[in-house]
């Protein structure tokens, strides 16, 4: 398994990292971690699909976002810090999964051992970052028809099959969650293009038939 996040290392540095992090494995709908949980170590991806989510002010729960292979997340937990940490979202399992937990004393002994490692830190940082920047200029400047056929769109690439269509597991209100919308004003957008044929919605599905026709539509 290849990340992304690890092509700043050099190939020994890679295999430092790897061998100091333990392997973990969970099953479909178990929680890695809860929001406010003691946070310990990072985790990245080998295989499976994770929703990271959030408690709203109303006490619902929020999914924010859709991690896959070569993902990680729990970055903050490397940051050197005196005081306890909290996880910020929860983690739980679409599917069963496997992850490589690398804690953050074992990270900070690499990184006393080999300096250049702890840039691997700021490149876990800057590309959160990027991604929430990402996610902010287009809840401002972006109208809600068209993000609702970009997360179809990522949503597509994630769950990705051999034929034309592609089944999305996902509820139209995780859905919403994901595009930053009212549940309502998704489902009319969801409406219209099912009656166009692009789509089909279920009971916890949605089924893209024209992927490219909603990039035309998203400008992508």
């Amino acid at each position: 398994m290849d990340w992304p996040l690890l092509a700043s290392l050099v190939d020994a540095e890679r295999r430092q990292v790897l061998a100091s992090a333990r392997r973990r494995i969970f099953s479909r709908g178990e929680v890695v971690f809860h929001e406010g949980d003691p946070a310990d170590s990072m985790h990245l991806i080998a295989s499976g699909r994770l929703a990271v989510k959030v408690s709203t002010p109303s006490g619902e729960a929020a999914t924010l976002n859709i991690l896959t292979p070569g993902d990680f997340f729990g970055e903050l937990t490397l940051l050197r810090q005196g005081e306890q940490q909290r996880r910020s979202a929860t983690v739980q399992c679409l599917e069963a999964s496997e992850t490589l937990s690398l804690s953050a004393p074992s990270f900070h002994a690499l990184c006393d051992k080999h300096p250049t490692v702890e840039r691997l830190l700021s490149v876990l940082l800057a590309k959160r970052v990027e991604e929430l920047s990402e996610r902010l200029l287009e809840a401002l400047y972006v109208g809600l028809d068209r993000r609702v056929y970009r997360r179809l769109i990522e949503l597509c690439a994630i769950y990705c099959a051999d034929d034309a269509a592609v089944m999305i597991p996902l509820t139209q209100d995780q859905l919403a969650d994901l595009v930053g919308g009212r549940r309502p004003s998704v489902n009319q957008v969801l409406n219209k293009l099912a009656a166009q044929g692009l789509v089909s919605l279920g009971r916890g599905r949605i089924e893209v038939f024209d992927a490219a026709a909603l990039r035309r539509r998203a400008g992508s």
